[in-house]
């Protein structure tokens, strides 16, 4: 489905953002997109592949003109392709996780960073059509809302969709955006950010990471506070089952790419990811 028009900035139109006519014949691969298949650099800008989510997502980036942790929309290529700014930095997973976000003050910006967005996107009223992706997971998430109204969250904040750069850092990849409670962002990125697992040694981590403590530093900065953050742990668990239970729905029915994940060993990393956390959830338990 090729997404509809974006403001005024689509191949086409005069006043096309000019970073768009860049020429696509030097383009260089980015690591990554499990789900959005080719993602490639073109100069200063990222091509990436859109869907049925990417009118909602767009007029998303397009409210929060202003905020520093995502990339500016700059509209849609001649192939189809949507156009974000290129960030520079380095992406916090892998190897490089621990160099670059083992301390606690690391934890505290990615916090400030999640909280400026969610203050930013308070004010954003998605069209009455809007289509998100994954709208069958928000189910999972209703029973946290504790009665507060759902802003539009990222879904994904984890090491491997945030940018650490010399003057910015930013959130990238926004295609599973939708409406959920707030805390159920602030669970997904604690379960990836932290990192929480029994194993860590593949993001530099020869021991385990001290997850009271870093966690205690995410919520600071944060400034999560009162009944929300007593119940996080408890939010944490059922996040990371969230994920785990529909990649299994998706991987058992055949559906690409969940099923080459599943086989590939997503599936068992989450499912131990979920042990870990509904052993330990009690230790984690923070005072308001």
């Amino acid at each position: 489905m090729k997404p509809e028009r974006v403001d005024a900035v689509v191949v086409g139109d005069q006043d096309a953002h000019p970073a768009i006519m860049a020429s696509v014949g030097d383009e260089e691969d980015l690591a990554g997109g499990n789900l959005s298949g080719s993602v490639v650099r073109v100069g200063d800008t990222v091509r990436r592949p859109t869907g049925p989510w990417t009118p909602a997502v767009h007029a998303l980036l397009s409210h929060l003109e202003g905020y520093e942790g995502a990339p500016r929309l700059l509209g849609i290529d001649e192939q189809g392709r949507e156009v974000l700014e290129f960030i520079d930095g380095e992406m916090a997973w892998g190897e490089a996780h621990r160099r670059l976000f083992g301390t606690v003050a690391a934890l505290r910006r990615a916090g400030r960073l999640l909280r400026d967005f969610h203050d930013a996107v308070a004010g954003f009223v998605p069209s009455p059509d809007a289509v998100w992706r994954f709208p069958e997971m928000a189910a999972d998430a209703a029973a946290w809302a504790a009665g507060s109204d759902a802003i539009v969250c990222h879904n994904d904040v984890a090491g491997w969709n945030l940018v650490l750069g010399p003057k910015r850092w930013a959130f990238i990849d926004w295609d599973a955006a939708g409406p959920r409670p707030a805390i159920w962002d602030v669970a997904y990125a604690a379960a990836g950010l932290i990192p929480i697992g029994p194993d860590a040694s593949a993001l530099g981590w020869p021991q385990p990471p001290p997850v009271p403590a870093r966690l205690a530093a995410l919520m600071d900065g944060y400034d999560l506070a009162g009944p929300d953050r007593g119940r996080l742990p408890e939010v944490i668990v059922a996040r990371i089952r969230s994920s785990y239970e529909h990649m299994r729905r998706r991987a058992e029915a055949g559906v690409a790419p969940w099923d080459r994940l599943w086989a590939g060993g997503h599936g068992a990393a989450w499912r131990d990811k979920l042990r870990y956390a509904e052993e330990h959830a009690a230790e984690w338990l923070l005072d308001g």
